[in-house]
C-alpha cells in the first residue's frame, strides 16, 4: 500500500522547503544590498575597547529585552541591563521575569560559544530542543508543554493553527535539511551573495519555526535564537544579529499582522521584506553611534596633538578642562557656562583649587587660541567643525 500522505499537505501546503528568489523583486534586492553594505561597514570598523564592549552590551540589552518583551516580560532596559551584568535586584513579584532573561541569556552564551567552537555545526531537530529547554528552565509553563520536548497536541496560535503534532517531527527534520543544504549558498564563483542569502535565511528560517510552532511554548525566542545562531555562523557583527528581534518588539503589531499575512498567503517574501527594512535601519542606528564614538575619539586625539608635549601644569589643566568642557557639551546638547566649568569633575575642581577666576579666563584664552572651543551667548562648547576638514575631499 502507497505511504499515506502527511497531514501538513492538506492544511499547510506553504511549508514547502522552497524559496523563489529568482522572481524580479527590486525593492527586496535593494535592501540585502544595503544590509550587506552596513554589516560590513560594522564588521570592520576599528573601536577601543571600551568602546566595542559598549556597543555589544547596549545592542545585547536591546535583543534580550525584544525577544522576552514580544512574549510578555515588562523589565525595562535599564532592569534587563542591570541583570545581564549580573546586579539586578528585582523585588520577589518580579524574579520570574529575571529568570526569563537569565534564560535568552544562557541560551545566546551557548549559542556564540557552539559557533566559535564550530561555525558551520549543522542544525538538528535536538539541537531546537536543547535551545527550548533553556528558554524555559525553571519558568512555570502551562500543562502539557515540556520543555525541550515537540508538542504532542495540537495548538492554535491567535488565528492560526499550528501543523497536526504528529507531523512535527518530519517537519523539523525537513527544516534542517532544508537550512543545511545549498539552497541558500552563495553559487561557485559568486562570493558577493553569501552575505544576502544569509540574511534570507535567518528571516525565513525564523518564519518556518514559527509556521511548524514545535513546542508547547518558547518557538518565538526559540525562532529569534535561530536568526541569530545562522547570522553568527556566517561571520555578521555580533551587535548586529541582534537587530531582528529588536525590530520585532519594536514593531510589534505589525509583526504579528506580518505573520497572519504570510500564513494566509503561504508567501514569504513580503515577511522578508518586513523584516529587512527593520535589519537596514537597525544597521544604520548602530553606524550612527559607530561615527559619533570615532568622532569623539578623533577629536580627543586632535585635542592631544594640538597641545603637544604638556609640559607644564598650565597645559595639563588645559588639556582637562577642553576635554571636560567637550563631553559635558556633547551629553547635555548646550554649552557649558563658565560659572560651572571649574566644576564639572572632581580632579577639574581640584586643579583650579586656590586659582582665581584670572586663571580661568586667561586658560579659556590660550584654548580658544588653538582654535578648540568657541564661544557663545550661553558659554563655551568644543569647536568639532575643524574636524571636518579631516574628512575626504569631495569630487566635483
Amino acid at each position: 500500500m502507497p505511504e499515506r500522505g502527511r497531514d501538513y499537505e492538506s492544511t499547510h501546503s506553504y511549508i514547502n522547503f522552497r524559496l523563489q528568489l529568482d522572481k524580479p523583486n527590486v525593492a527586496l534586492w535593494l535592501l540585502l544590498g544595503e544590509a550587506k553594505s552596513k554589516s560590513a561597514h560594522i564588521a570592520r570598523t576599528l573601536l577601543h575597547p571600551h568602546r566595542s564592549h559598549e556597543l555589544m552590551q547596549v545592542f545585547l540589552t536591546k535583543g534580550v529585552l525584544a525577544t522576552t518583551a514580544i512574549e510578555g516580560n515588562t523589565l525595562s532596559e535599564d532592569q534587563v541591563r542591570e541583570v545581564i551584568e549580573n546586579r539586578a535586584e528585582l523585588p520577589p513579584s518580579k524574579q520570574y521575569l529575571g529568570q526569563e532573561v537569565r534564560n535568552v541569556i544562557r541560551a545566546y552564551n551557548e549559542v556564540v560559544q557552539a559557533v566559535l567552537n564550530d561555525p558551520d555545526t549543522e542544525l538538528t531537530p535536538e539541537l531546537f530542543k536543547r535551545w527550548n529547554a533553556l528558554i524555559l528552565k525553571d519558568l512555570d509553563v502551562e500543562e502539557g508543554v515540556e520543555p525541550g520536548v515537540f508538542r504532542h497536541k495540537g495548538v492554535v496560535v491567535g488565528n492560526y493553527r499550528a501543523p497536526s503534532s504528529v507531523d512535527v517531527e518530519f517537519l523539523m527534520q525537513g527544516l534542517c535539511g532544508w537550512l543545511n543544504g545549498d539552497d541558500f549558498k552563495a553559487p561557485d564563483g559568486r562570493p558577493e551573495l553569501r552575505a544576502p542569502l544569509t540574511i534570507v535565511k535567518a528571516i525565513v528560517a525564523h518564519l518556518y519555526l514559527v509556521w511548524i510552532h514545535p513546542f508547547g511554548d518558547g518557538n518565538g525566542r526559540t525562532a529569534r535564537l535561530l536568526e541569530l545562531q545562522i547570522l553568527l555562523s556566517a561571520g555578521f557583527p555580533t551587535p548586529a544579529t541582534q537587530l531582528l528581534s529588536n525590530h520585532y518588539n519594536q514593531t510589534r503589531s505589525e509583526y504579528y499582522r506580518q505573520l497572519n499575512a504570510a500564513s494566509r498567503s503561504g508567501d514569504p517574501i513580503p515577511f522578508v521584506t518586513y523584516a529587512l527594512r527593520g535589519f537596514v535601519d537597525g544597521l544604520a542606528e548602530q553606524l550612527d553611534l559607530v561615527f559619533a564614538w570615532q568622532r569623539e575619539d578623533r577629536w580627543e586625539q586632535y585635542v592631544y596633538q594640538q597641545f603637544g608635549e604638556l609640559g607644564t601644569e598650565a597645559d595639563r589643566r588645559r588639556l582637562r578642562l577642553v576635554l571636560e568642557i567637550s563631553r559635558t557639551a556633547r551629553e547635555t546638547g548646550v554649552p557649558v557656562a563658565r560659572a560651572d566649568m571649574r566644576w564639572l569633575t572632581p580632579k577639574l575642581a581640584e586643579a583650579y583649587n586656590n586659582k582665581t577666576d584670572k586663571t580661568l579666563t586667561r586658560d579659556l584664552n590660550e584654548i580658544r587660541k588653538l582654535d578648540l572651543l568657541v564661544r557663545e551667548r550661553r558659554g563655551y562648547r568644543p569647536n568639532e567643525s575643524v574636524l571636518l576638514g579631516l574628512l575626504p575631499a569631495s569630487g566635483t
